[in-house]
């Protein structure tokens, strides 16, 4: 393992400061979870050589481990970073595989210090570029100096140099800056970025649910908090999510049971996992005509079904329009629209057509609405 790479190692995985060196993060520059991955990667070269590593280098690292040293991440957050580093980022630098502790087979990591050092750091560490492009040799290799007769980790009895010099090639002059023993951590995106995305989640799911029900949902705290508090503990997907919206509005859209189709009924704690247990069964029978759905579309002693369902047809088609509608007609046509019922699909917008007729004929009738 090159000097250079152990210099790397000795700013790398401090125990109270959660630090991230900088080549790290302008290594992965764009990525929205550049500092995560960095953090990652910080630890990865911190443990990689270590005394209490086997062979080569290898060590082990449970997601859970790595989650309680970076600070403010879960483990499978971990999980799907390292992963991504590791193909996306630096395949072949990171190596992985499953090696057997004590009988029990665990995820081992080792980190190839040259194959690093290549990708992480530009060629500018052995001939520093001046700004004319000429490359200066003897300023060259007194940084490389300087870099090699910096404390290591296993000098002077494991302690690690307060300080050491490297060069910070991204500036015009290639000055020689000095990192203190301990800067202020850098913040990481991880929360934020978490937060941003379960409410982007959480808005298109009262999205769908305001398109299928006709009514607008505001994005408010109070809509979205039941959703993200299911999504930020892993209760559920967002599609699987979608599919409980599509579930409740199948069965319950013009029966007496709408009332319930809320965010906060939907999504509270007491009544989701029922709610998405029925969901998948509903959605892996090929999503069937749900019971209260078919008692909305059932036949109803004060309803003449068929003139309202030859009028659903010709008023969601737009094709056989009779001359003289009747007043009832008239009436159910007019409260359709503003429920924008032409624009629901077929499984939604049947029931509500149904519920506006028959409330209609009862205020026909001079019958109070149920």
């Amino acid at each position: 393992m090159s000097r250079i790479f152990e210099i790397v190692q000795a700013m790398s995985g401090q125990g109270n400061c959660i630090t991230i060196p900088a080549p790290y993060l302008d290594f992965v520059f764009g990525d929205p979870q550049a500092h995560l991955l960095g953090a990652i990667l910080n630890q990865l070269v911190f443990w990689s050589g270590k005394p209490s590593s086997q062979e080569n280098g290898w060590f082990y690292k449970t997601h859970e481990e790595l989650a309680a040293e970076i600070r403010g991440v879960k483990p499978d957050q971990v999980r799907k970073a390292v992963d991504k580093l590791i193909t996306k980022y630096l395949p072949g630098v990171i190596l992985e595989a499953k090696r057997k502790v004590n009988g029990t087979p665990k995820k081992h990591y080792r980190v190839d210090g040259d194959a690093l050092i290549t990708k992480i750091f530009p060629p500018v560490l052995e001939t520093a570029v001046l700004p004319n492009g000429n490359g200066d040799i003897a300023e060259s290799k007194r940084q490389k100096s300087q870099m090699e007769t910096a404390e290591s980790p296993n000098l002077r009895n494991g302690n690690i140099a307060d300080s050491f010099l490297y060069t910070d090639h991204y500036t015009d002059q290639n000055k020689q800056i000095i990192k203190p023993s301990c800067p202020p951590a850098a913040p990481t995106d991880g929360e934020e970025f978490i937060s941003e995305r379960l409410t982007r989640e959480a808005t298109e799911i009262i999205q769908h649910l305001s398109n299928l029900t006709s009514v607008k949902f505001e994005t408010t705290d109070g809509n979205l908090q039941h959703i993200r508090a299911r999504l930020r503990n892993a209760t559920a997907t967002k599609a699987e999510m979608l599919v409980v919206v599509d579930h409740l509005v199948a069965s319950w859209l013009g029966t007496k049971y709408a009332r319930g189709l809320n965010p906060a009924k939907i999504f509270s704690s007491e009544k989701f996992s029922s709610n998405l247990l029925a969901a998948k069964a509903w959605d892996a029978a090929g999503r069937p005509a749900c019971s209260s759905e078919a008692t909305a579309t059932g036949n109803d002693s004060t309803v003449d079904s068929t003139e309202r369902d030859a009028a659903y047809r010709r008023f969601t088609s737009g094709v056989g329009a009779t001359k003289k509608p009747s007043e009832l007609e008239k009436m159910v046509c007019a409260e359709a629209s503003k429920a924008n019922v032409r624009n629901m699909g077929p499984a939604y917008s049947q029931p509500r057509w149904n519920q506006i007729w028959k409330e209609c004929a009862q205020r026909q009738q001079g019958v109070k609405a149920a």
